[in-house]
């Protein structure tokens, strides 16, 4: 059947874990109802679900009744519950955040205090029980939380596409979409392959996702900006100063989590990651240069308006990028015995973060719905991953009115 005659009850354009995972949960609100889910490139999870540091958070920093707070502290036992029941790589390891400095210990306060409002086990350590967990660091305070975990996200996403298919329901990737457009009673989700029908439809474009809201005629009031997160191994026997998961104390006027390192499920430890401009929505190398791309992030005057006051930070993610003694210079507040030569460059992430007009960094996850047939998810970075299969539920909710029980493997 041509593909511009389908009709079906949901389109959901986006192949990452959050598309899948809102998809997933509206095939059990209905297992009746007809689903598509439409993805540009080629396979699943190719940006931001395929390529990140694949720790299942805890929900420790985000504000108390936020939405990343909620959908995170869910997402940590529904993601475990998830991988524990289809039989995918798991571990629920903990991990420990380290203040190195006086000027953190306020801010490890708050931590503690949020992650307690939020719900989730803090345990303050005292320096002899932090180095029974991590014998090779160094700082001057510690919290424990035992909930955090690791997995693989991009299985997480290939086993919700292998149980949307055998489902019925249709994966179309290769299938790009330049907008969404009300047409009588019908949504259209139009781009170069054809033209595909439903009562209602959910954008889950990650990296594209206010591109295409502006394209289907909706005001996203913010834009994209991609920053990239580039990731090193630790060669042995360097890598044996890690034990499980170590994070710094993050600066709060940012949502990245600053430089870390985490052994992962396939037993390499990974530091990083660092975040700077991508030059391209897809620049995961600074080789990769859209110009077109690239001149009208640098024009949006939220980016002018961030970059004006925090170029110093800017300019130490850039230094951190291309030096390996800078990044290494990082990583040695907390783990004084790595050396320069112990850092391999492994992969990169490009983070899809939401800046508005006034420079703000959107701070939460943020649905939109120009129509009440249409939703738009305009800020889903990490923990997006984490919290992907309660986020699916919340569209659903937000969509169609109907109440999706949390995933429990039992």
């Amino acid at each position: 059947m041509n593909s511009g005659t389908r009709r079906y009850d949901v389109v959901v354009i986006g192949g990452g874990i959050v598309g899948l995972a809102t998809a997933y949960a509206l095939h059990r609100a209905d297992p009746r109802r007809r689903l598509a889910v439409v993805e540009r490139e080629a396979t699943l999870a190719v940006h931001q679900s395929g390529n990140n540091s694949n720790v299942v958070h805890s929900g420790l920093y985000y504000a108390p009744g936020s939405l990343k707070a909620r959908l995170a502290v869910e997402g940590n036992r529904e993601t475990i519950a998830f991988c524990r029941a289809h039989d995918l790589p798991y571990e629920v390891c903990g991990k420990v955040v380290v203040a190195t400095a006086d000027e953190e210990l306020p801010r490890m306060a708050e931590l503690v205090r949020r992650g307690r409002l939020n719900g989730v086990e803090v345990n303050e350590l005292t320096l002899p029980e932090l180095a029974r967990y991590e014998p090779h660091v160094r700082a001057i305070a510690a919290v424990h939380v035992p909930s955090t975990g690791i997995c693989d996200f991009r299985l997480v996403t290939e086993q919700l596409g292998r149980l949307l298919a055998e489902a019925g329901v249709d994966i179309l990737t290769g299938h790009p979409v330049d907008a969404l457009r009300r047409r009588g009673d019908d949504v259209v989700v139009s781009g170069p392959r054809g033209e595909l029908f439903a009562r209602q439809a959910v954008a889950c474009a990650g990296l594209r996702c206010d591109e295409l809201a502006m394209a289907s005629g909706a005001d996203p009031e913010i834009r994209i900006v991609p920053f990239r997160g580039e990731y090193s191994n630790l060669r042995r026997p360097a890598a044996d100063l890690v034990r499980g998961l170590v994070y710094p104390v993050p600066d709060p006027a940012f949502p990245f989590l600053g430089v870390h390192a985490t052994r992962g499920i396939d037993g390499h430890v990974h530091v990083g990651p660092n975040a700077v401009l991508a030059l391209a929505r897809e620049g995961y190398s600074w080789r990769v240069v859209r110009p077109r791309e690239l001149a009208r992030t640098l024009a949006y005057p939220g980016l002018i308006r961030l970059a004006r006051k925090h170029w110093r930070y800017g300019l130490g993610e850039v230094h951190r990028s291309l030096s390996r003694r800078a990044m290494v210079k990082q990583l040695q507040r907390m783990f004084p015995d790595i050396r320069a030569t112990d850092l391999e460059r492994a992969g990169a992430g490009v983070r899809a973060q939401a800046v508005r007009r006034d420079g703000a960094l959107v701070d939460d996850f943020l649905f939109v719905q120009s129509d009440p047939a249409v939703l738009h998810v305009l800020n889903a970075p990490s923990p997006a991953a984490t919290a992907a299969l309660p986020i699916g539920v919340e569209i659903v909710r937000r969509l169609t009115g109907e109440q999706v029980p949390p995933f429990d493997a039992r």
